[in-house]
């Protein structure tokens, strides 16, 4: 992601307690990640990982990526092209693991009431603020800490430590 903030695209609409089972099912944990994210879902909505485009916004509601620590969860969003995931609520751990791989997160309650399947939605995630661009609705999430948005920024945790390091090893010249 960009140093950019604003995120739009269309939403994907799930409700309350969206696992990690359900995000990366069990019987797929060893394969590859090309196959892995085509089952992103599936017992949900079975169109979404065929469906879901490149910039797509997932809204959900409480306790998203709730479950097992599985880091493929927000790994296979990601690969999906996801662009976004605002829930009511998260998993403390989805939530970490989807900043350390680089994939934008946003707590936002009342958001699973606010959008509708297809509907443009905006996220900024420096402000916090979510809009249904058909509607008018404006959302205030809990905008996270510029630590987190800079590992998000930078493209993880992983391309974080990489530049941090380039960075240090140039002050030495």
């Amino acid at each position: 992601m960009s140093t950019q903030t604003a995120i739009k695209g269309k939403a994907w609409c799930f409700g309350d307690g969206i696992s990690t089972d359900l995000l990366s099912p069990g019987q797929y944990a060893v394969a590859s990640l090309q196959v892995r994210k085509m089952h992103t879902l599936e017992s949900v909505d079975p169109r979404f990982a065929t469906d879901v485009r490149a910039g797509d916004v997932v809204v959900a509601g409480h306790d998203f990526g709730c479950g097992s620590s599985r880091e493929t969860a927000p790994e296979n969003l990601k690969e999906l092209g996801v662009a976004c995931v605002v829930a009511d609520s998260f998993s403390r751990l989805f939530l970490r693991n989807a900043v350390a791989i680089g994939l934008p997160v946003l707590p936002c309650e009342g958001a699973s009431g606010a959008f509708s399947p297809g509907c443009d939605i905006e996220v900024d995630l420096a402000t916090g603020e979510v809009h249904n661009i058909n509607t008018g609705a404006a959302l205030q999430g809990e905008p996270l800490p510029e630590s987190m948005r800079r590992i998000l920024s930078a493209g993880g945790m992983l391309a974080t430590l990489k530049s941090d390091r380039l960075e240090s090893l140039k002050s030495l010249e």
